[in-house]
């Protein structure tokens, strides 16, 4: 029923066409019976059987050709229609093809629509050549050969081309093929047809135009020279044929599945001359359905739309048929019945193609093992996480291009007492907890992190593209945090303790390097009670360059070698400097200035930390004495090392030295660093409770890149935050340290404490901390560390005529200034900061 639904579409597409075509040759019919009386008597002789008979017996004896589902016929009627012109008048000729090809139609059965197509094209075919030969003043006068032979050719060169543009036009709509492909397709062969029959038309009416008698000769002649051609044609046909098979079997030589069947859709769908082309694989629900223009589906088998039309099915099996793929399907949209060649080809392409499928089947599970045993050589079997091998090789890769990444840096995370987890509740417990371990990391890490098990209870992340270094400080304290709830084992909720070394990537020794400081970093953090540590190289116990200068240090201090600089921190509104921090300094007599970092904790280490601290703080007070004498009152602030917090001395030789120098406790300000830790000792807090309560003031130093920033906020008395300069460098270019800053800002408010931000190094920077309501800061866009003698010069000096003042005002003196919305000071003094 489908099948008819759709013949009797697409026949009702063609009626206006064949309409047209049957009107036309009804017009030439009409004048054809009109011009008859005018040539007599030879129009009731011999001349109408033989035309008639010659032109029926053309049209049925044809070269059939398949195109989709509609079978098409060369037949031999244009050859009988100019030998009957040539002999006889062309109305008797126009009239007596159209009763010949009614004879023919009717005898073979063909369909009404195409019945009263093939008549009327071919009355316009044996009008438009009898115009032609009309126009060649036919007969000639002469017996010219060369006059009959151009004649003739031009006759028969309108008869084709008329049957043509009447044909093509008709077979395009009925079967969906472009005109220019039907144009093009065996033009070579027929070329040689219509030179043959051409050659056929010549010799014929040459031997007839002696007794046209021997009209009745051209049939059998039509019929020898019908088999030759029909001979070639199949030979042609089949030689093609195989061909295309050779071309789309090697089309199929492809690895990967998806292209197998894509190919297989459509070189099919022009092998066969199919509508349609569908495969169906067996071990999978998978269906692909597509023509020579490409795929229309690829999906679920039962989610594929209906599909219309006759289908001629192929199983997929190997030659031996031990093995069956799947179903190849051929679709036509009407009744069609393959040759016995169409057959064979359709039955070697199908086991080509189950071939091919096996090979992609193949290849891919080939390709899936491949990238499993991949797979499993870069991660942790238990957790699935990375390994140490791919973090290594990550980490070489990001290292290698950390130019266009900002900076990485590395977490090493090793789990506190993960052994009594093993011992106590057995080893599947303890790998419960590591897969919990991991689950919790790779949640809070980002995107772009990697998180790694390195093996036991050691975990590793590589930080990418931080703003700045602080920021893996931050990321860590995250991490760790991620691992504070207790993790729920059989049962049993077990908390565990976890600590972390963060390291940033080093200029040389790659990755390696990095994964060993890393870890330097973590156990910095065990031996000292903390949850995290940042690599510092002056506590990486590997460097012997440090150790050597180690020794050195009773000399250096015996020979009064250490010095102070002093940078100024300055209004951040006015420019007027209101304090200055001391910075120590080595100038060693062989190695001349040594960098900080390189001694600061071989001496905290070390039995000379006492004469030190007391050398460095003589020199600060002695310092601010002498500003003071000038006229300049600027406090001091000096660093102390948490060990000195442990001794219970320590505040009363800082009074003492106060004393000595005639200074108010409050003229000092001690900064402590964020990695003490020990202020939960008792000890330390009677410390810092009689420094505070005579005066001296506190500074929490590089707020923000410890993990205890705000339980030291709880325990230590401070009067003053101060921002890391890592914060203050990335704020314009990343919003994390930008929200940083503002909250510290906010909670610096809120405790009613000051704010100073550090590495204060443009204009830009300076202006957004003070509409942010940051009080003061410092930085080299106002003074690098100075000794205390050029700061006092420079202090002298001013700025724009202000002594005591490094940098303009951000505004006039009693101008209306109108902040930002939320902006509030911090409600204390102009020298409150100190």
């Amino acid at each position: 029923m489908a099948s008819q639904d759709r013949q009797t579409g697409t026949d009702q597409r063609l009626r206006p066409l064949v309409g047209l075509v049957v009107v036309l040759a009804g017009i030439s019919g009409a004048v054809s019976v009109a011009h008859l009386p005018n040539y007599g008597v030879i129009t009731a002789t011999l001349v109408w059987p033989a035309l008639i008979s010659l032109v029926t017996l053309a049209f049925i004896v044809k070269v059939r050709v398949r195109i989709r589902s509609t079978n098409h016929h060369i037949a031999w009627t244009e050859t009988a229609i100019v030998v009957g012109l040539a002999v006889a008048p062309p109305p008797v000729v126009v009239l007596a093809t159209g009763f010949g090809v009614a004879i023919a139609t009717t005898l073979i059965r063909l369909p009404p629509i195409k019945r009263f197509f093939g008549i009327g094209k071919n009355m316009l075919v044996a009008t438009a050549a009898s115009v032609v030969l009309h126009l060649f003043e036919w007969p000639p006068a002469n017996s010219d050969i060369t006059s009959t032979v151009v004649a003739l050719a031009a006759a028969y060169l309108a008869a084709v081309l008329v049957d043509e543009l009447v044909t093509l036009p008709i077979i395009a709509m009925a079967t969906g093929t472009s005109l220019g492909k039907l144009f093009r397709e065996d033009w070579d062969l027929r070329l040689t047809a219509a030179v043959t029959r051409l050659i056929v038309i010549v010799g014929t009416v040459l031997t007839i135009r002696t007794d046209v008698r021997m009209l009745l000769a051209v049939p059998p002649l039509v019929l020898s020279l019908h088999l030759l051609y029909l001979t070639r044609v199949r030979n042609r046909t089949e030689q093609q044929a195989w061909q295309r098979l050779a071309q789309t079997t090697d089309a199929l030589n492809v690895v990967e599945l998806d292209q197998v069947l894509t190919t297989a859709v459509t070189q099919a769908a022009e092998l066969f001359s199919a509508d349609e082309v569908e495969v169906q694989l067996h071990d999978t629900p998978r269906l692909i359905r597509g023509n020579s223009d490409g795929v229309s589906y690829d999906g679920p088998a039962d989610r594929a739309p209906a599909a219309l039309g006759a289908v001629v099915p192929a199983p997929l099996e190997g030659h031996d048929k031990s093995v069956d793929v799947g179903v190849l399907r051929l679709r036509f949209r009407g009744s069609v019945q393959l040759n016995e060649r169409e057959r064979y080809t359709l039955h070697t392409f199908a086991s080509a193609l189950c071939t091919a499928v096996r090979n992609a089947q193949a290849y891919a599970e080939l390709a899936r093992v491949a990238q499993a045993h991949a797979h499993a050589a870069a991660h942790d079997a238990l957790t699935g996480l990375a390994n140490r091998r791919q973090l290594l090789d990550e980490g070489a890769e990001q290292l290698h291009e950390r130019h266009a990444d900002g900076i990485t840096a590395l977490v090493l995370i090793d789990l506190n007492h993960f052994k009594e987890v093993n011992d106590t509740l057995g080893h599947a417990a303890g790998d419960q907890m590591l897969v919990q371990v991991a689950e919790r990391l790779r949640a809070t890490a980002r995107t772009d992190d990697l998180v790694a098990r390195l093996g036991g209870d050691e975990f590793a992340v590589l930080l990418r593209a931080l703003p700045a270094p602080a920021m893996a400080a931050h990321r860590a304290e995250t991490l760790l945090a991620a691992l504070h709830e207790p993790f729920g084992i059989d049962g049993m909720q077990i908390s565990i303790e976890a600590s972390g070394g963060i390291a940033v990537a080093p200029t040389t020794g790659g990755m390696v390097e990095l994964l060993r400081r890393a870890d330097v970093a973590m156990y910095q953090a065990k031996r000292a009670g903390q949850r995290v540590a940042t690599y510092a190289p002056t506590r990486d116990t590997a460097d012997l360059g440090r150790l050597t200068l180690g020794g050195e240090l009773p000399r250096a201090v015996a020979d009064h070698e250490f010095t102070v600089n002093f940078q100024p921190i300055v209004d951040l509104g006015t420019g007027e400097v209101i304090a200055a921090e001391a910075l120590a300094r080595w100038h060693h007599p062989t190695h001349g200035l040594i960098d900080p970092l390189r001694f600061l904790e071989a001496v905290e280490r070390s039995a000379v930390l006492p004469a030190f601290a007391d050398a460095i703080l003589d020199q600060a007070l002695i310092a601010a004495g002498t500003w003071s004498d000038a006229g300049f009152d600027v406090p001091v602030a000096v660093n102390v090392s948490p060990r000195s917090l442990l001794d219970a001395r320590f505040p009363g030789s800082v009074l003492a030295r106060l004393r000595a120098h005639d200074l108010p406790p409050d003229r000092l300000v001690l900064e402590l660093t964020e990695t003490l830790t020990l202020s939960q000792l008792d000890v330390v807090d009677q410390v810092l409770t009689r420094l505070r309560d005579s005066g001296v003031r506190l500074a929490l130093d590089d707020f923000g890149t410890g993990y205890s920033s705000l339980s030291l906020l709880s325990r230590i008395p401070v009067h003053q935050l101060k921002i890391d300069r890592s914060f203050v460098t990335a704020m314009e270019t990343s919003t994390e340290a930008a929200a940083i800053v503002r909250s510290t800002l906010d909670l610096g408010r809120s405790l009613d404490l000051a704010v100073i931000a550090e590495g204060v190094e443009r204009e830009p920077q300076r202006r957004a901390l003070w509409e942010l309501g940051c009080v003061a800061g410092q930085g080299h866009l106002f003074a690098r560390p100075l000794a205390a003698g050029a700061l006092l010069a420079a202090l002298n000096r001013g700025a724009g005529g202000r002594p005591g003042h490094l940098a303009a005002a951000l505004h006039d003196t009693g101008a209306v200034v109108r902040l930002p919305p939320g902006r509030r000071q911090g409600g204390r003094g102009r020298h409150q900061p100190a």
